[in-house]
């Protein structure tokens, strides 16, 4: 169930690079975070240059340009250190491996929710719903 919103420098990354970086994000919460394929919610916001801002060395070494992507993932509770850690590295790689983001751009947030906190639509809490599982939906776009 995460959401994710992805926060780019304007004219930093074609559409056939942000579909890259859509299904790479997809694919690593699948792998270290067990997500269902078709659990998929993103939303990409381009920023021009007066609304994005960032330190470039805060933290790390190398010098952060403005291809930095902002990645916030909003996911419920559960997940233990270690797999939120394999997530930053493997999704780190794989967007450094095939030179769409350098490894000092990728900028991760974990925002960690209860399932009360969800609606996916009409109205409903269906995370709680009567103590059942989610009802599966089939995504268009990935």
């Amino acid at each position: 169930m995460p959401f994710i919103k992805i926060s780019y420098h304007e004219e930093q990354y074609s559409e056939k690079d942000l579909q890259f970086i859509s299904t790479q994000i997809m694919d690593s919460l699948i792998k270290e975070f067990d997500v269902p394929y078709d659990d998929f919610f993103q939303v990409f916001n381009s920023h021009k240059n007066g609304e994005f801002h960032f330190n470039p060395h805060y933290l790390i070494n190398e010098k952060r340009t403005k291809k930095l992507l902002y990645i916030l993932i909003t996911c419920g509770i559960g997940r233990t250190i270690e797999q939120k850690k394999k997530l930053y590295n493997t999704l780190t790689e794989n967007l450094y491996q095939n030179n769409i983001v350098a490894k000092e751009n990728v900028f991760i947030i974990l925002n960690e929710t209860p399932l009360e906190n969800w609606s996916f639509g009409m109205g409903e809490a269906q995370m709680i719903m009567n103590g059942n599982s989610p009802t599966t939906l089939i995504k268009e776009n990935y």
